[in-house]
């Protein structure tokens, strides 16, 4: 075993979520580079570390540490080099000789005990002073507290988050109500939480236990697409998470409606709503009741310059579609719904021609990247992301309650253009519209655009639904297929699917192709000689533009068995390719994968034909997709590019941010269109294998879409019309305001 000590010059890589970290030390005899765990560390300490020396092919030799301490200088000229190497913001080589010239080896005492002191060498003022008394405390009390916060079992990453949001409170919080950190940290949950009230001794009827239960399970029951549980539902929850009826629960949830932490509202039912749920679904319904303003307009003019723009583009619009241009001149809210075929396009591009002719200003967008490109394809007109459009800003402050991102767009700084367009808007959930709504002054004309048909938004709330069965706005429904799209059985198909009309599944069709195999092997082995071989050249595309979508996750043909399958068909082990395992997952060099959560703070480059940067940012989305092009085993990093050539550079901790992504759940495919679609049709459970599954799977090929499995399970699929229901209340409080208005 090898003893390694001196001064810790550069952390080289640092993983905060493991500790795992690569740093250089500058010893008397020669500079070492160590590798291992450390709790806390920071360049300019002094580190006497334990381990053996191992030769690397590509790095040289390193020290791979088993144990260390941090010692605290003891010499003059091991204090004057730590005060030199940066370790205290604010003290250079010149002023750090002159601290240890007045204080020598009391220099340290005088820094954390009596920093005022400080003041008495020249070149330091009272405030340098008090700051670096605060940086000696800060790099003790943080070690500290990230060697505490071990002993729970919580990462490095998640410690330092804490310590952030606490500091040294954070002994007092474990000790009282760990259950707090549910509330206050975003990556600890209930469990997390239950689990270190357990050590530390918390009793199984503690009120903070029970409190954060509740919120646990409503929290829970947002990631299924609820704003609310019924009494009934909940309480059967909460005895199911404690095993035992401990509390009594009538009485918990007039506590917590009391200290504003949940809202129970009783209609025919008892709903019980976390507060930020109620009160965001409370202001997206007074935000829309506030824009639905409805104006004057000479409509025989207004007909007369649709008619203009008709003959000058070479287009006709029907009864329908002029309609729905007539309401958005004359509306500050309309919804415009209509399936695939159905003239969305015509008549979103005629909307903007005409409002371009009245010199109005106008914005385009949708809730993901895919879909605003599709956006401006079709319109010519630049078309943003929701998010780019209310301009998602990182904090810039230390303050920890600011953590995170904000929109700079919002009530205090709306939207500046006249007419704002969002399509794709099934897709947008309610918090996602309370910001967008935040930033539409009243006086801007919305257009909102979508296919009620669609499966809902992936965030929790079905928001154009419950606008649309309101019956409270202006709502046209695009229903007759045009001549052009007559030709495409996927069209044609979709439509029937929607109505329940017979479909032929033996009739040859060019672009909807039904074949059948009756088993989950013999279904893979058709797709992958379709995604391989065969419809690359049909379509004109390559292997990853084509999409597998299937219903589930789960099963032998849900997305990780199709995953594992397709990856080892197109992207097989190579000597040549490196790749990590990670969560029983293997990615490789090469792998189509998909971001799964949204990274507003991910950084991206986009690169030119000489691999130097043109346009950089921040942003990475939940379903953008790309490919692997690097993994670095050294650093722990790999680099996605995606498929709108912006390139990011991610750790391996990062991993649970993205997923192989050569096959996808049909959800995840919301907003996207490929040139063609292969969709694995086998049993699976009712809840999933429904009408509007199937339709929206359909539904996003656009050149060809391939079916492959057993016909009846196609056809049970469009019988079965039960969605899983989802608990909101946005419907009913947009009625209840729209009588309140009239009344007014």
């Amino acid at each position: 075993m090898s003893t390694v000590s001196g001064y810790i010059e550069k952390i080289i890589y640092r993983n905060e979520t493991n500790g795992y970290t690569v740093l250089s030390v500058e010893a008397d005899d020669d500079d070492y580079v160590l590798v291992g765990t450390f709790n806390y560390i920071a360049e300019g300490e002094f580190i006497k570390a334990k381990g053996n020396m191992k030769l690397h092919p590509n790095y040289g030799e390193q020290l791979f540490v088993d144990e260390y301490e941090i010692i605290e200088p003891r010499e003059l000229d091991s204090i004057q080099k730590y005060l030199e190497s940066s370790a205290i913001k604010g003290v250079g080589e010149a002023l750090a000789k002159r601290i240890v010239k007045k204080f020598k080896m009391d220099t340290l005492r005088v820094m954390e005990e009596e920093p005022e002191r400080l003041a008495e060498v020249k070149g330091v003022s009272e405030k340098l002073a008090r700051s670096i008394s605060e940086q000696i405390q800060e790099k003790k009390s943080m070690r500290d507290a990230m060697i505490f916060l071990q002993k729970f079992g919580i990462s490095m990453k998640l410690s330092a988050k804490i310590y952030m949001e606490y500091g040294s409170k954070i002994y007092t919080i474990i000790e009282t109500n760990p259950y707090k950190l549910a509330d206050d940290i975003d990556g600890i949950g209930f469990k997390i939480a239950d689990d270190i009230a357990k050590k530390v001794g918390i009793t199984a009827d503690s009120k903070f236990r029970a409190v954060a239960g509740v919120e646990y399970i409503l929290s829970n029951a947002m990631m299924s697409g609820h704003l609310y549980l019924p009494d009934t539902v909940l309480k059967d929850e909460f005895l199911d998470l404690f095993g035992e009826n401990i509390f009594d629960f009538d009485s918990l949830l007039s506590e917590m409606q009391m200290e504003k932490r949940i809202v129970v509202k009783k209609n025919e039912e008892t709903q019980v709503y976390l507060s930020q749920c109620y009160y965001t679904e409370l202001a997206v319904a007074k935000m829309l009741t506030d824009i639905n303003i409805k104006a004057k307009y000479d409509i025989e003019k207004i007909e007369e310059k649709i008619l203009k723009i008709e003959d000058k583009e070479g287009i006709v619009l029907d009864d329908l579609q002029r309609q729905a241009v007539i309401e958005s001149i004359s509306n500050g809210l309309i919804i415009i719904t209509g399936g695939p075929g159905t003239g969305k396009t015509t008549t979103i591009n005629t909307i903007i021609k005409y409002f371009e002719s009245e010199g109005e200003s106008i914005a385009l967008a949708a809730p993901t990247g895919r879909a605003a490109k599709r956006m401006s394809e079709a319109t010519s007109y630049e078309a943003k992301t929701i998010h780019r459009l209310l301009e998602i800003t990182p904090n810039n402050s230390d303050n920890s309650s600011n953590i995170g991102t904000h929109f700079e767009r919002n009530e205090n700084n709306p939207l500046e253009s006249d007419v704002l367009i969002v399509d794709e808007v099934s897709m947008v959930d309610i918090f996602l519209m309370n910001a967008l709504l935040k930033a539409v002054a009243i006086g801007t004309r919305l257009i909102l655009v979508g296919d009620i048909n669609q499966l809902p938004s992936v965030g929790p709330g079905t928001v154009l639904k419950d606008m649309i069965e309101s019956n409270c706005f202006n709502v046209v429904r695009l229903n007759k297929i045009f001549r052009q799209s007559t030709g495409s059985d996927i069209v044609v198909n979709a439509h029937k699917i929607m109505t329940n009309e017979e479909i032929d599944l033996s009739k040859k069709s060019n672009d909807f192709i039904f074949i059948k195999q009756s088993n989950p092997e013999h279904v893979m082995d058709s797709v992958i000689s379709l995604v391989r071989d065969k419809l690359p050249s049909y379509v004109k595309a390559s292997t990853n533009e084509l999409q597998v979508m299937t219903p589930m996750r789960k099963g032998p043909l849900g997305v990780e068995v199709l995953n594992s399958f397709l990856q080892n068909k197109l992207n097989p082990a190579s000597n040549s390719k490196k790749e990590k395992e990670y969560d029983a997952t293997v990615f490789r060099e090469g792998d189509k994968v998909m971001q799964i959560k949204n990274n507003y703070q991910k950084e991206w480059f986009v690169y030119n034909e000489k691999h130097l940067p043109v346009d950089k940012g921040l942003g990475v989305y939940n379903g953008d997709t790309g490919i692997i092009k690097e993994i670095d085993m050294f650093s722990e990093s790999f680099t996605i590019c995606f498929d709108d050539g912006k390139v990011s550079n991610y750790e391996f901790s990062e991993f649970n941010e993205i997923e192989l992504a050569y096959a996808i759940t049909v959800h995840k495919s919301q907003g996207s269109e490929y040139p063609a679609v292969i969709i694995p049709v086998y049993k699976g459970p009712a809840m999933l294998m429904n009408r509007n599954l199937i339709y929206t799977a359909v539904t996003r090929a656009k050149k060809c879409v391939v079916l492959v499995g057993i016909p009846e399970v196609f056809y049970n699929m469009i019988q079965n019309t039960k969605e899983m229901a989802r608990y909101t209340g946005l419907k009913s409080k947009i009625i209840e305001l729209s009588m309140l208005f009239k009344e007014d």
